[in-house]
């Protein structure tokens, strides 16, 4: 029993006799099944039999490697100044966004909902569309709602652009309003195609109608479009590095700022991010490059076509090659020379990997995530000596993704043995790693559920989970590093380097058993 002297967290709380006894009659009458035959089934799930039958499902998804499109919609729109993301949905869908972005980056995320209901279903949600606009531009006073939809919305059929049409003839909002939209159904694509159609709404809505009197390169400056991005350090990094090469650029996206607010006694519901002048001022840019570029389909398509931009093709700028890829095209673009300061960055980055090598030299990783962090990643551990075996994604890519991949495995020896599984999910990515073990696997939180299984098999089975990329759940202030550029580099293999020590510590401690490997210095 809890008391006011002794309050315990729920570890080791319910490690307490009462608690055990308590969770042992729970499971008395719930008649579970015996102890060994679940280890029987458990075992059967780790086998080559049990993997040939996983890999031929085709009407189930288990433990999806993506989120849904609005959550996408919702985060691009957090990165345009006082913008305030609308969904068009039920309000259980929205409080799942906003929950979902508050756990990764532990602040307040603002998002409305007009909670369509039954009623809507039938009747469809003009109605909730109205009151939603109307009550939303009054009570949180912002400049811009970016609006997209939820299953139900798209289900029914709801036309956004008569929607709000029909709501601004009828004086819930001002007509000059600025109210850019994106038809995001939950049960197609993923995050990155609903960032990608959120974005592509917003520059369509300020800038198709517009281009009279547009000149390409008449500002002066580069634009630079981040796509789904959750590392907030790497549009700081984006930033710094343009910065000192002296080229004045515009992130066209940044939510920076609204999502690491300080605590100050301020509450903010916006900071930062891109103005509505910035947007409309991007089509004089010099040119568009796009940092994620694989899961950008319809911007790349609408700044080529209505901005006549380039967007010529760069590889998300992570490790070495590609980040040296992406400076360089900016100096192209621009005539900026690359300073000396990134030039001994660089340098450093280098050095790292040289003092690391032998740690880091021949280890077998398998990953998961988005298409460009995975292609970037895979990119990384091929430069640093490492082994991936087993690199999936199920959200962005597509058959020439995998084809890239595959290029990208068969120009370096420490790819030879890798394998590209294009749209399959983690319960398949759990089959691969007990069926050919890794010595480490990168992905975000959910894979700690792997790892744990991996145990539960034997020690000698586990697969230990380094947490890069999103969402990252259990850990904290993750998503204030950097990925991106040679700093990003650096992060992501001080992250590696050190969990292969700690656990070659972890391996290595039994006195006199297992020590002689249990080192001072690494």
């Amino acid at each position: 029993m809890q008391t006011i002297d002794n309050i315990k967290p729920s570890y080791p709380l319910f490690r307490d006799d009462n608690y055990k006894e308590s969770l042992t009659e729970k499971r008395i009458y719930e008649e579970k099944f015996p102890d060994e035959k679940i280890r029987e089934v458990f075992e059967w799930t780790t086998t080559e039999e049990y993997k040939e039958l996983n890999f031929s499902r085709q009407a189930l998804t288990i433990n999806p490697a993506k989120a849904c499109q609005p959550l996408g919609a919702v985060l691009c729109a957090l990165g345009f100044d006082k913008c305030l993301p609308y969904v068009h949905g039920s309000q259980g869908c929205v409080a799942y966004f906003r929950t979902y972005f508050n756990r990764h980056f532990r602040e307040p995320v603002a998002c409305i909902s007009d909670s369509m209901t039954e009623d809507a279903a039938v009747f469809g949600g003009q109605k909730n569309m109205s009151i939603g606009l109307k009550n939303a531009h009054m009570l949180d006073k912002p400049e811009m709602m970016a609006v997209s939809t939820t299953c139900m919305a798209e289900v029914i059929g709801d036309d956004l652009n008569a929607f709000i049409s029909n709501a601004k003839r009828d004086g819930a909002i001002p007509q000059e309003f600025p109210t850019p939209f994106a038809h995001t159904p939950s049960f197609v694509g993923s995050h990155v195609n609903g960032w990608d159609g959120m974005f592509e709404g917003i520059i369509r809505y300020f800038t198709l109608n517009y281009m009279e009197g547009k000149v390409i390169g008449s500002n002066g400056k580069l634009n630079i479009v981040p796509g789904f991005e959750t590392y907030l350090g790497n549009y700081r990094v984006i930033k710094r590095m343009l910065a000192e090469m002296g080229v004045d650029a515009t992130l066209l996206c940044d939510p920076s700022e609204v999502l690491d607010t300080p605590a100050d006694g301020e509450f903010r519901m916006y900071a930062g991010g891109t103005t509505q002048a910035e947007v409309k001022d991007a089509p004089n840019a010099k040119d568009t490059l796009l940092l994620q570029a694989w899961q950008l389909p319809k911007t790349k398509k609408y700044i080529q076509t209505t901005w006549k931009h380039d967007c010529p093709k760069i590889n998300i700028p992570m490790g070495v090659d590609w980040t040296d890829e992406f400076l360089m095209k900016v100096s192209e673009i621009t005539g900026k020379p690359i300073p000396e300061s990134l030039r001994l960055e660089r340098g450093r980055l280098v050095d790292m990997m040289a003092d690391s090598h032998q740690w880091l030299h021949g280890k077998k990783i398998a990953l998961w995530g988005d298409s460009d962090f995975v292609l970037g990643m895979t990119k990384f551990l091929l430069e640093m000596g490492t082994e991936p075996t087993h690199i999936l994604c199920q959200s962005g890519a597509n058959k020439r993704w995998a084809k890239e991949v595959q290029t990208l495995l068969d120009s370096s020896p420490y790819g030879k043995n890798g394998q590209v599984h294009l749209g399959k999910d983690l319960w398949h990515f759990r089959s691969l790693i007990f069926t050919d073990k890794p010595d480490f696997m990168i992905g975000n939180s959910y894979g700690k559920f792997m790892q744990r299984d991996t145990l539960y098999k034997g020690k000698e089975f586990e697969v230990p989970l380094i947490r890069i990329g999103f969402p990252i759940f259990d850990r904290h202030h993750l998503h204030r590093q950097t990925t991106l550029g040679y700093e990003g580099a650096m992060t992501i293999l001080t992250t590696i380097v050190n969990e292969i020590l700690s656990r070659l510590d972890d391996d290595t401690r039994g006195m006199g058993t297992t020590d002689y490997n249990y080192d001072l210095v690494r």
